[in-house]
């Protein structure tokens, strides 16, 4: 069973990872993270950021307020606070399946890595199919017209989260079988490398060929001009 509070200080550390937040923003934010199953107050809050600057998983810091001259506390995570929250958002045991931590959980299911997500919902499909199996057993008729309501109301709620946490299954586990389908950069051989790391040869250089002089052709002679004599007959 998980101590009280200790979801609390988990969801703080997660929101202060982002940035750091005073006491207005972070009860606002938590609010939007918890809030489909309660409305946190500033008297369960400013207690448990005390219980985390004892532990030293957080600061405080004092800023000024541009509205008015009061200064603003603000809480910054710690790296002893991300430390902590690395190791507890890892937890994949029995209480992270419980009403009260597995929304936290599942809210910073982005932080851990395929096989804790996958821990953490088939443990909870098989916690909320424990309960649904009881509620079935107890089920039936001779109640009063509202309580048998409720029952069905009740069976039908937890009928549908089993329902959205299997296609959530299947979906983290066909992921899972793509990555493992991968195949990895085959390695290079001993043969490979030494040719990669082989300097190429370099051509020996031919001189050219150089071609023989030759005289530059001379015109022909003109042969004399032969002229007729004429014999004069007497």
């Amino acid at each position: 069973m998980p101590r009280k509070g200790a979801t609390l200080e988990l969801a703080v550390l997660g929101l202060l990872q982002e940035s750091p937040l005073h006491g207005y923003e972070l009860r606002k934010r938590l609010n939007l993270l918890l809030g489909w199953t309660r409305l946190l107050s500033y008297g369960s809050l400013y207690p448990a950021l005390k219980r985390m600057l004892r532990a030293g998983w957080i600061t405080e810091v004092a800023t000024a307020n541009a509205v008015s001259r009061r200064q603003r506390i603000v809480y910054q995570i710690t790296p002893a606070g991300i430390e902590f929250f690395t190791t507890e958002i890892t937890e994949a045991g029995p209480a992270a399946w419980e009403d009260e931590t597995f929304n936290m959980r599942f809210a910073f299911f982005s932080r851990t890595d395929a096989g804790v997500r996958l821990r953490i919902l088939e443990g909870r499909r098989s916690r909320l199919q424990e309960r649904l199996d009881r509620q079935r057993s107890l089920y039936g008729g001779g109640d009063d017209r509202y309580v048998s309501e409720l029952r069905r109301h009740s069976i039908e709620s937890v009928e549908r989260e089993v329902r959205w946490l299997t296609e959530l299954i299947e979906a983290e586990r066909s992921n899972a079988d793509r990555a493992g389908t991968r195949k990895p950069a085959a390695k290079a051989t001993p043969a490979a490398k030494e040719r990669r790391t082989r300097p190429a040869a370099v051509a020996p250089k031919i001189a050219p060929k150089i071609a023989p002089k030759t005289k530059p052709a001379t015109a022909p002679t003109p042969a004399p001009a032969v002229t007729a004599e004429t014999t004069e007959i007497s």
